[in-house]
């Protein structure tokens, strides 16, 4: 039984008349006749009876009138749902992001996505660097957002922003600009957060050994690293953008130490299928990395 003789069998039950049924299909007479009777043979039952010049369903017929027409319903609803995925009227979109980006680079990005596409749901992940490339290489998530580089051959990296790390500590420290990197007390982030990482190729860079650095204490957040070094005594780096609040308030400064920019990257599985939101997404942050400039300003 396929769906073509599903419909031709409800059209003739609903009009009683294979003629008409036949025109409204669009086929011959003879097509529907033999749609019909094909049904017939095949489940050694009767549809229809001629009653006169006309036709009638059978008791088999009004049950399989019954399950027939909802049949073609749940198909034309299926049908209605791939043409709203295809168009991006509905469905879902699983991203990862690391803490910077998740937090300070995305939102406004996610806010003008939804705006454009309502009935996409982005489902929002935080993690670090690594946790984040884990759940692109996984399936988890479709995209990933991380900063700095990566090496994994499953992975296709593209640049969307650019970031800058500076070096902070307590406004009320006495820590003079010049002083050696090296030699400072630090709070870090941990290992597999693009914070860390790409401070310690900035410090293997400057000829300091990261392994030789005073760590006072490692934190998983941001926001830990934050509270943690506006209490006094140690330095930690942490973008620009995150530490320029509490700059411009006076609870921090900026020491003048040149560290390099940053990579703000977008991962994907090379080999895995993507699907129409994750593909618009990709191309929404590609265009809008133009428009809306990078994450980097002034303190």
């Amino acid at each position: 039984m396929t769906f073509e003789q599903l419909a031709i069998f409800v059209a003739t039950a609903e009009r009683e008349h294979l003629t008409q049924a036949a025109k409204a299909l669009r086929l011959t007479p003879s097509a529907v006749s033999a749609s019909i009777k094909a049904l017939e043979t095949f489940y050694r039952l009767k549809l229809f009876d001629r009653v006169g010049r006309g036709i009638q369903l059978t008791r088999e017929g009004r049950v399989l009138l019954k399950e027939a027409k909802e049949t073609l319903a749940r198909v034309k609803a299926t049908e209605a749902v791939l043409a709203e995925l295809g168009n991006l009227k509905t469905g879902s979109l699983d991203v990862h992001a690391s803490q910077t980006i998740a937090n300070y680079w995305l939102p406004s990005r996610l806010l003008g996505f939804s705006a454009e596409y309502p009935g996409i749901k982005v489902n929002l992940a935080i993690g670090n660097t690594a946790t984040v490339a884990a759940a692109v290489v996984s399936g988890d998530a479709e995209l990933g957002f991380i900063e700095g580089e990566l090496d994994e051959p499953l992975l296709a990296a593209s640049t969307i922003a650019s970031d800058k790390l500076v070096v902070v500590v307590s406004a009320d420290e006495t820590i003079e600009h010049g002083h050696d990197l090296g030699k400072l007390k630090w709070i870090m982030r941990e290992r597999g957060s693009g914070t860390r990482s790409v401070l310690e190729q900035a410090l293997k860079d400057l000829d300091i050994d990261p392994q030789s650095l005073d760590v006072r204490i490692v934190l998983p957040s941001n926001e830990a690293l934050l509270s943690a070094v506006r209490q006094g005594g140690c330095v930690t780096a942490l973008s620009q953008t995150i530490v320029s609040p509490f700059v411009v308030n006076g609870q921090l400064r900026v020491l003048d130490f040149d560290l390099p920019p940053r990579r703000f990257t977008l991962l994907r599985h090379k080999e895995r299928h993507r699907s129409a939101p994750a593909g618009k997404f990709e191309a929404y942050c590609h265009v809008h990395l133009q428009d809306q400039g990078a994450l980097t300003g002034g303190v």
